[in-house]
């Protein structure tokens, strides 16, 4: 089996699934952002009737979802679970062609298959969410050849997520400044078409976008951040001040890192800690934004199975959820509780402090080396 016949039949499979089971949740509240640009209401001035939710994307996004919204729900579930499918299958193609692995096209679908046991990977198919279209997205623009279009993909992204934005960084910091400009370029376009065609846009950017509840409770187990870990602590959401001031330098420490691995020829890794950087900075990062465990594990898999088994392990036992959840009762854990309950993020942590170490190690060892062969 060929790669492509193995993309093309995890999609076949995913979407006939999608349009049997259809209801997830954030897929109604796409299909709502699309709505409102073709009827022209304020779509952040009301929730998703279906759901219940509000749409909390930015302007942008309701365009780009409005091909979701002119289609029947079954077929819009179809063809959006098949696309999600079809974005793991080329995440672990494009990770292991970077790895100078082959790939054929049946451990791509093994890999898959056991994807969907991590709890991550679960929730964004559970939930129709649009996460492994954006990694796929961004690994592709960060692992492939450089190109003309470098970067523009990031910057598509960006402007639907915002959170990618970490990785125009990445490439300022690995010397890669013109596929930065282009990704900085199309967020700024795409911005700004969003301003012209969304009505109410403007509010998105004014009132919407720092606001820290707008997606839901930030001390939820299921947001793995900086920010979620300090608001369980803190039994409230922390000042800005403080989250600037805690994930600022956790996140430039594992770009630093990552920028480091990348000079010395290991993008994919690379890219995996720049996605751990987007992670642990934003504000908000459920659980089914994870779906980065994927790739890392693929990228440890090479260096020690018992990590990345190890790795694997945390994301399908999903240790985030044993302590009680829910309702606010992640503010009484005790010291233990808030171990488990912050699991993601520890193991993320966990995964820079390895990098970090390996990289030093090796650039020490890297001068010992060139004595030893030099004759």
């Amino acid at each position: 089996m060929t790669v492509r016949q193995a993309a093309l039949l995890l999609a076949l499979v995913a979407g006939c699934v999608g349009a049997a089971v259809g209801g997830f949740p954030d897929l109604h509240v796409y299909r709502y952002g699309g709505e409102s640009v073709l009827d022209r209401w304020p779509v952040y001035g009301s929730d998703d009737p279906v759901t219940g939710y509000p749409f909390t994307y930015p302007p942008i996004a309701t365009v780009l979802f409005v091909p979701l919204a002119v289609v029947p729900g079954w077929v819009a579930a179809a063809g959006w679970t098949a696309a999600g499918a079809a974005c793991l299958a080329a995440t672990v193609v494009v990770v292991r062609r970077a790895q100078g692995r082959p790939v054929p096209g049946g451990p791509v679908v093994v890999v898959c298959v056991a994807a969907l046991g991590t709890e991550p990977v679960w929730q964004n198919a559970a939930f129709g969410q649009v996460n492994l279209l954006v990694m796929a997205a961004v690994l592709v623009d960060l692992l492939g050849r450089e190109r003309r279009w470098s970067g523009t993909l990031i910057g598509l992204v960006a402007a639907v997520k915002l959170t990618p934005l970490v990785f125009v960084v990445l490439l300022v910091l690995v010397g890669r400044r013109l596929a930065a400009a282009r990704a900085l370029v199309v967020f700024a376009a795409a911005a700004g078409i969003g301003l012209l065609a969304v009505p109410g846009a403007s509010t998105y950017w004014t009132d919407q976008l720092l606001d820290p509840t707008r997606v839901g409770p930030p001390a939820l187990a299921h947001n793995q951040s900086v920010t979620g870990a300090l608001t369980r602590l803190l039994d409230g959401p922390p000042d800005t001040w403080l989250w600037i001031a805690v994930a600022g330098p956790v996140a430039a420490g594992v770009l630093v890192v990552a920028a480091g691995w990348w000079r010395r020829g290991d993008r994919a890794l690379a890219a995996c800690l720049g996605a751990v950087a987007m992670l642990l900075a934003s504000p908000v990062s459920w659980s089914h934004h994870w779906v980065w465990a994927v790739p890392v594990a693929l990228v440890l898999w090479e260096r020690n199975r018992w990590a990345a088994a190890g790795w694997a392990l945390v994301f399908v036992a999903r240790p985030v959820l044993w302590p009680p959840w829910g309702e606010g009762r992640e503010l009484d854990w005790s010291p233990v509780e808030h171990v488990l309950g912050n699991g993601y993020s520890l193991a993320a942590l966990a995964l820079a402090g390895w990098a970090a170490f390996a990289l030093v190690r090796g650039r020490e060892q890297e001068p010992e080396t060139a004595l030893r062969r030099t004759p």
